[in-house]
């Protein structure tokens, strides 16, 4: 096994010049290199590479150009981290707030078995879910402050109260055991079918950790693509023997879920911010076009547009 050799900064540098970047500035890429780390950034190198097989850099490409790639995809992140957060807040409320009004508000009550589903296929992870979110319990009751008032002055801990300790994952996967019926009303609140609902929250729980670990997200591809929605259709998007090219497993598929989770004035607001860094990555890059970015994230030239899109007109297409 090849052993890898600690480089330095000096070394860092000298590699990224032997592989033809430019560096006018070695004293700022080596203070940017220990705050960033080479490593993290120079994951953002594949759009200013010559070739999968020539992997030096295009001709012109400088140090300041592939750091603003890399600055871009954390404002980009920050901002839907931002409103992942809403729709993840938003999701709890509603789930808390059906399921405690069918099925009551002590855990006694509201996590017994019978108030899911039955299917003999769901059981394994029902029962697994059941005992994660008793350990939350457990665990939260007297660390987490509002968990520790309930169970200090009340004796339990409400369903509305529990969900602020539990994990968008833990909260995706408790839609995918609940009854049908209960699929139904919570799904219906946001005008989307249960099983798509079923196919957007597993995708939003892995958008939402990703972000909170500042992995890489403007090349992310989703496990599962999307089913195509009116909102393809209305963007115009172009297909590919009879597939859409943009929005079904890249980023702008989880812009498309969020478009339908948040607020139109949300929704409004995070695509102005979107649209700012996305227009200074503009002016900061030179040796590669904005379109080549875009592509990358699956997003079509006129995706500004669906912003302006109100759910009333999407409801009356369908």
């Amino acid at each position: 096994m090849i052993e890898k050799r600690f480089k330095n900064l000096d070394e860092q540098v000298e590699i990224l010049k032997h592989k033809g970047m430019i560096i006018s500035d070695e004293r700022y890429a080596k203070e940017v290199l220990l705050r960033e780390n080479y490593f993290f950034l120079n994951g953002y190198r594949h759009l200013f590479i010559k070739s999968h097989e020539d992997r030096s850099f295009k001709e012109g490409v400088t140090f300041e150009e592939l750091y603003s790639l890399f600055l871009f995809d954390r404002s980009f992140r920050n901002i839907l981290f931002k409103y992942l957060l809403v729709i993840e807040n938003n999701l709890k409320s509603i789930f808390s707030y059906q399921l405690s009004k069918k099925y009551g508000y002590r855990e006694r009550d509201y996590l017994k078995e019978k108030n899911f589903t039955n299917l003999p296929e769901k059981q394994a992870q029902l029962n697994d879910l059941l005992k994660k979110m008793k350990r939350q319990i457990r665990v939260n009751g007297s660390q987490h402050t509002a968990t520790l008032h309930y169970t200090s002055h009340y004796g339990y801990i409400p369903l509305w109260i529990l969900v602020k300790v539990l994990s968008f994952g833990i909260v995706s996967e408790l839609f995918s055991v609940l009854k049908r019926e209960d699929q139904k009303d919570i799904a219906k609140l946001y005008g989307i079918e249960p099983d798509t609902f079923s196919i957007y929250l597993p995708i939003l729980a892995n958008y939402r950790n990703l972000c909170a670990h500042e992995d890489i997200l403007y090349e992310n591809k989703t496990q599962k693509a999307i089913d195509d929605t009116v909102f393809h259709q209305l963007l115009k998007i172009p297909k590919i023997e009879d597939e859409y090219m943009y929005g079904k497993n890249d980023l702008f598929a989880l812009i498309i879920i969020m478009k339908q989770l948040l607020s139109f004035e949300e929704f409004k607001n995070m695509s102005l911010e979107l649209d700012n860094v996305i227009e200074t990555l503009n002016y900061n890059l030179h040796t590669i076009h904005i379109r080549d970015v875009l592509e990358k994230m699956g997003f079509p030239l006129n995706w500004k547009n669906l912003a302006n899109i109100e759910r009333s007109i999407t409801n009356e297409s369908e």
